[in-house]
């Protein structure tokens, strides 16, 4: 058993991880973090077909990435909470560690070096020799202190519980538990030297100093937190001069318009093999669209090429490594056949019940007529896999052999069946009936119609139940907000890594941190054992996770035996529905490589490696979808 300030302090990410997940299911990808260093010659021919291609492209590097965005709101990393500015901020910013092409083994990036004490509480990292920030300023161990200090801090920060309950940085707070300025145990050695000692150890330590909001800042130049009076104004370091040491500098932002980094020539890796990247900000869906089809994009990633332009009969996909796929798409409207990649990433979409309003039986119903696998063919016209666990594959215990066994064998409401009998027993047997119906209410994210289209689908089957579902759908917001008050009775959310590792999604079913009566409830379920007989077990299972939090194989074995304990109780008690792990897809003409991201996301992504060819346009026909490297 834990004590309740070690609770606390692995709270996690009490509303910042839902925001992202929530965000994707609008069609953005979560969160910031860091992508990856690298950079090749860039005068050099390219072969390696990122998106499995063998096209041969003479780089030319004084291109510019030509992308679109959707509305950014800040370049400050610790401010940062939506995947527009994340996106722009991972060119700009580097820290310690780093995700290479998004994949989910860290990196050292502005380390050199580093070493973890035998408790796993301090670890001790190098920085590399050379790096500096675009004003000229090297990069220093004080950096990386004032930068932590700014994230734990700073009243512009909207990470801080990164630092102090994520990571469990050492700290003092006030009676109040309000973090006390200057009092964070990360110190400066020397100036190529970092120490930071952690409250107890953290076995995704190297992987959350790999977020963005944990990048190198220049010491004082945001005058944002005590002694630091601050070089720049706070707009003006956040909107048009975000100092930062990765391969790419801002060079222009206009508000709801576009976006524009370019290469920095300093850069402690391999300068950026193209001149920059250029976003140009589009929210509305068929103006995304019909920009891309107008070839003013080098590559479209989701939601570019938006669902309901999407058509499965146009994807040729010529080859499959574990989780990703590479091929071709086309024609497009403009004639083109597209170059094709899409991984499965670290995500997972489900329907969450308001467990004090909506009885077991219900919930049980729901799971008897859900047939997943229906539902990403029929609603998500199959760009993803269907959902049995929240933990996606990639990451459960065992891997994705072990989740699909666990599935196959254990799921108790059917593996992709529709049992509407079952469910109709189950309502019965609780007392309803047609004269005895069950009203609920569903409530979806307002800006697709695809979770619509999943609620009309359960509709009609639970009616046969004794279940009648009225649907409605509300703004972002305003879900959260209703989520928070516990005026939701069925909602649809997502969540999405904010590091690779199961607890990062395994906490939302933690019984004690679904109360809405909490000010910052982490989801919206109201369990306890008045409305679920596996509740407590679930709380048991959480404790063994908290309790077990070393980087070794021991803890790591007591975690996975913990994981799938939760994974079942949830099950029992149907917290969540699970419904499916999303694809991300990209789409890229001829005239431009990219390597191929991993199961982190694109978000996670650095484009200093991209190689765009001289002459673009022509509506290419598409890559042969060979083998990349």
């Amino acid at each position: 058993m834990t004590d309740d300030s070690d609770l606390s302090r692995r709270r996690f990410l009490q509303a910042t991880g839902s925001t992202a997940a929530a965000a994707s299911i609008a069609g953005c990808s979560g969160g910031g973090g860091n992508g990856s260093q690298g950079g090749t010659d860039a005068g050099g021919t390219n072969g390696s077909g990122g998106d499995g291609s063998q096209r041969q492209i003479e780089a030319d590097p004084s291109k510019t990435l030509e992308l679109m965005n959707s509305s950014i709101t800040t370049f400050d990393p610790i401010a940062a909470t939506d995947t527009a500015s994340g996106v722009v901020i991972q060119q700009i910013f580097d820290g310690l560690m780093n995700y290479p092409e998004a994949n989910t083994a860290v990196e050292p990036l502005l380390a050199s070096d580093y070493q973890v004490s035998e408790d796993f509480t301090t670890y001790t990292f190098s920085l590399k020799e050379g790096a500096q920030f675009h004003n000229g300023d090297p990069v220093r161990a004080q950096d990386f202190a004032y930068a932590f200090e700014r994230l734990a801090g700073s009243e512009n920060s909207s990470r801080a519980s990164f630092i102090l309950d994520s990571l469990g940085v050492e700290a003092e707070t006030d009676g109040e538990g309000n973090y006390q300025p200057g009092s964070m145990n990360v110190e400066a050695v020397d100036e190529t030297t970092l120490r930071i000692q952690l409250t107890a150890p953290f076995h995704a330590t190297l992987e959350m100093l790999a977020y963005t909001a944990f990048a190198a800042v220049p010491e004082g130049l945001v005058g944002d937190i005590q002694g630091a009076s601050g070089e720049i104004e706070y707009t003006d370091f956040s909107s048009n001069n975000p100092v930062g040491a990765g391969p790419f500098q801002l060079e222009n932002w206009q508000q709801g318009t576009e976006a524009s980094v370019t290469r920095f020539e300093n850069y402690h890796g391999e300068p950026a093999s193209i001149a920059g990247v250029h976003w140009q900000v589009i929210t509305d869906s068929s103006a995304i669209y019909n920009y891309a089809m107008n070839e003013n994009v080098d590559s479209l990633f989701d939601p570019s090429l938006p669902l309901t332009q999407y058509d499965p009969e146009k994807l040729n996909v010529q080859r499959e490594e574990g989780p990703q796929a590479f091929g071709t798409y086309g024609p497009v409207r403009n004639g083109a056949t597209m170059n094709y990649y899409h991984i499965t990433p670290i995500n997972s979409y489900y329907l969450g019940f308001n467990m004090a309003k909506v009885p077991k039986p219900v919930r049980q119903a729901f799971a008897y007529v859900t047939n997943q696998q229906l539902i990403v063919d029929q609603v998500f016209k199959g760009t993803g896999a269907p959902a049995y666990h929240l933990t996606p594959p990639s990451i459960y215990p065992g891997g994705v052999s072990a989740y699909e066994q666990h599935a196959k064998n254990d799921y108790p409401y059917g593996y992709n069946e529709t049992r509407i009998q079952q469910a109709k027993q189950v309502m019965e047997e609780a007392g309803y009936g047609p004269n005895n119906q069950f009203s609920v209410q569903w409530t979806d994210y307002a800006s697709s119609d695809t979770w619509t289209q999943a609620g009309q689908i359960l509709r009609d089957q639970l009616r046969q139940a004794h279940i009648n579902m009225n649907i409605q759908s509300a703004d972002f917001s305003t879900l959260l907000q209703r989520g928070r008050n516990g005026q939701l009775e069925v909602y649809t959310l997502g969540w999405i890594a904010d590091w690779p590792a199961p607890d990062n999604f395994l906490q939302l079913l933690n019984p004690p941190q679904t109360d809405t009566s909490l000010e910052a409830p982490i989801s919206y379920l109201n369990w306890s054992q008045e409305n679920g007989s596996a509740a407590q077990r679930a709380i048991d299972a959480y404790e063994t996770v908290i309790d077990n939090q070393a980087p070794t194989d021991q803890a790591t074995q007591k975690r996975n035996q913990a994981y799938v304990q939760i994974e079942e109780a949830n099950w029992e008690d149907v917290a969540f529905v699970n419904m499916y792990h999303s694809w991300e897809r990209r789409y890229s003409y001829d005239w431009v490589d990219i390597p191929p991201y991993g199961a982190m996301g694109p978000s996670r992504q650095k484009f200093d490696d991209v190689k765009i060819a001289e002459t673009r346009g022509g509506g290419g026909g598409g890559g042969s979808g060979g083998n990349s490297s």
